[in-house]
């Protein structure tokens, strides 16, 4: 969504509104040039950070359309809205990686959330990761669900109003959807994980172009949401649902080539400004909000420029490894958002999905021979759309090696770089081992929360003979069991 804190008030915009703001972006995209020429960025102790969308259920194992009262009840600053009244978030507070803080940041999440889910309970309430919750259904997904917040309704009005007509939503997997929408909601259904790293300008585009490469690894392995509405689509359908949820572009406009505000991109960058170069040439404002620094005179005066209207529109792309500008005690630094895995199964997985994305990108990043020299950019995005897909049993291109299992690509050359690179973060060899492992174990036993499901789904339906609403149901029930034992879910057995 919006990035959080960009609160927004207006809510009319006309002409000369829209004039405005676009001759404020590019003000502020010069400034940001000029910062970057100046080499005026925070880099001295980079750090990590973790963000976690999570899903709200009652004790039926239905959603519960309660975060207003479940944030009242958990009254912790690091909680805050999210798009749908059945999503919360958690923002864990930015460490460095170095020596346990990968532990650090695994007990800092189970802890807020243990005290969380405790706190939950006093409002008949719990506390789900999941990347899609299996019981939504359209009901659940309406004008009515969205949280009460002024900027999530000014959002949906803006998207609607610049597509013109109602969303489709159409994904062919191992069964069909179809559906139409009227508003924004069904991106609600797609709850995530989201990692930050900071990054210097000079070395910024190596690790966004390392991300990039490594995206549909990132999705085969940690695939958590293959169930929506009902039916069995891909095995992180959370890919598709979120590109469409958010599409501004009606059917005739997307025919002409007009790219999507979800965007993989379209090429290799050379500098963090391409990308927001791309943001102001490509994207026309869906929130065009003026604030009243100019930042020229900021600069000049030598301050530090918010450069709010840049931050507020690259906020509305939903790029799925995001550069972000911001200001912290004073000084500004750049941070690559990875938006890519969905949440949960559990706090270690995700953590171990991080340690993984952390060590890989950074070597890669600091290749002799960069990875992106030798792959063709289209060949990365398929890559990813195959991996959202097929998940954990993708097979996908790899330069020099052709086209491969997933599992094996990432047993044989993609865990060793990691462990490189983790050790190149400082991070304590037990912690490193202990996270990559269990990767390592995801890949010999072919199983994710994403063929969990699907196959305790099957079980639940053949075994049992349970109808598909009464079998979703029971997933998410012994989902939720397995999420608090912190097992990683290649260990999750069958019920």
């Amino acid at each position: 969504m919006v990035a959080m804190g960009e609160e927004v008030d207006v809510r009319t915009f006309n002409r000369a509104d829209r004039a405005r703001y676009r001759e404020k972006v590019r003000r502020c995209l010069d400034v940001f040039a000029e910062m970057l020429r100046e080499s005026r960025f925070d880099v001295d102790r980079p750090t990590s950070g973790l963000e976690i969308e999570l899903n709200l259920i009652d004790d039926e194992s239905l959603p519960a359309m309660r975060n207003t009262d479940v944030l009242a009840a958990v009254a912790d600053p690091d909680f805050q809205t999210e798009l749908g009244q059945f999503n919360l978030e958690i923002n864990v507070t930015p460490r460095r990686l170095a020596g346990t803080g990968a532990s650090e940041f695994e007990r800092k999440v189970r802890d807020s959330l243990n005290a969380a889910e405790a706190r939950a309970r006093t409002v008949g309430a719990h506390l789900v990761m999941i990347g899609i919750l299996p019981t939504l259904r359209p009901e659940h997904l309406t004008s009515a669900t969205l949280s009460a917040n002024p900027r999530f309704e000014l959002l949906n009005e803006q998207i609607f109003a610049a597509r013109g007509e109602d969303l489709r939503i159409t994904i062919n997997g191992v069964e069909r959807l179809a559906v139409t929408a009227d508003t924004i909601t069904p991106e609600a259904a797609c709850t995530s994980t989201q990692f930050h790293l900071q990054v210097s300008p000079a070395q910024f585009a190596d690790y966004w172009n390392a991300a990039q490469a490594i995206a549909g690894i990132q999705v085969a392995l940690g695939a958590n949401a293959p169930l929506f509405f009902g039916r069995e689509l891909w095995r992180e359908t959370r890919i598709p649902l979120f590109e469409q949820a958010t599409d501004t572009r009606a059917e005739e406009i997307k025919a002409q080539g007009v790219r999507p505000r979800v965007w993989f991109g379209e090429r290799w960058i050379t500098t963090v400004f391409d990308l927001f170069e791309e943001n102001v040439r490509y994207f026309p404002a869906l929130l065009p909000v003026c604030d009243p620094e100019d930042p020229a005179e900021a600069i000049a005066a030598g301050a530090v420029p918010r450069l709010a209207e840049l931050r507020l529109h690259n906020g509305t792309i939903y790029r799925w490894n995001r550069p972000v500008y911001d200001v912290l005690n004073g000084r500004p630094h750049l941070q690559l958002e990875n938006r890519v895995l969905p949440a949960g199964p559990t706090v270690v997985d995700t953590v171990a999905n991080g340690a993984f994305f952390f060590g890989l990108v950074r070597a890669l990043a600091e290749s002799d021979r960069p990875l992106w020299s030798q792959m063709s950019f289209s060949a990365a995005e398929e890559n990813f759309t195959t991996c959202a897909r097929y998940g954990i049993d993708a097979q996908i291109f790899w330069p020099g090696l052709g086209y491969l299992p997933v599992t094996e690509l990432v047993l044989r050359r993609l865990l060793p770089l990691a462990y490189h690179g983790l050790n190149r973060w400082g991070v304590d060899p037990n912690e490193r081992d202990r996270l990559l492992g269990i990767i390592e174990q995801r890949c010999l036993t072919g199983r994710n929360g994403a063929s969990w499901q699907v196959a305790t789904l099957h079980r639940l339906e053949s075994a049992d003979h349970l109808g598909r609403p009464e079998a979703l149901r029971e997933v998410v029930r012994h989902y939720v069991d397995l999420m608090h034992s912190n097992r990683p879910a290649h260990e999750w057995p069958l019920p």
